[in-house]
């Protein structure tokens, strides 16, 4: 009996293959919840498009809430983060404060 990775088979939800190639969903920690914020908000930037309809949507208010939310994580785990978290949290927050100046500079030019 071949697994589901073994025939070729996408994992869908979110899932993605373990080692014995079953679809599960991944493993819960604080760089997944970054990376997942981090992509809320470039989504919300219009960075990513939509995977159903390809389309671009800005929404600054949803944009601004996942940067605040990265932004308390950042608070609220001071002293308590390894190096390597510490840093791509650090990183991910400035590279996504300047995609929302830019976002929001061009949209007014183009106003």
């Amino acid at each position: 009996m071949t697994s589901e990775f073994e025939q070729g088979c996408p994992c869908g939800d979110g899932k993605v293959p373990n080692q014995e190639g079953k679809c599960v969903m991944p493993e819960v920690t604080f760089m997944a919840l970054v990376m997942s914020l981090n992509s809320s908000a470039l989504f919300h930037l219009g960075e990513i498009a939509n995977p159903e309809t390809g389309e671009k949507l800005v929404d600054f208010s949803l944009a601004r809430h996942a940067i605040d939310t990265l932004m308390l994580l950042q608070e609220k785990t001071r002293g308590n983060l390894d190096a390597d978290e510490t840093e791509m949290l650090k990183n991910i927050l400035y590279d996504v404060k300047i995609r929302f100046v830019q976002v929001v500079k061009d949209k007014k030019m183009a106003a």
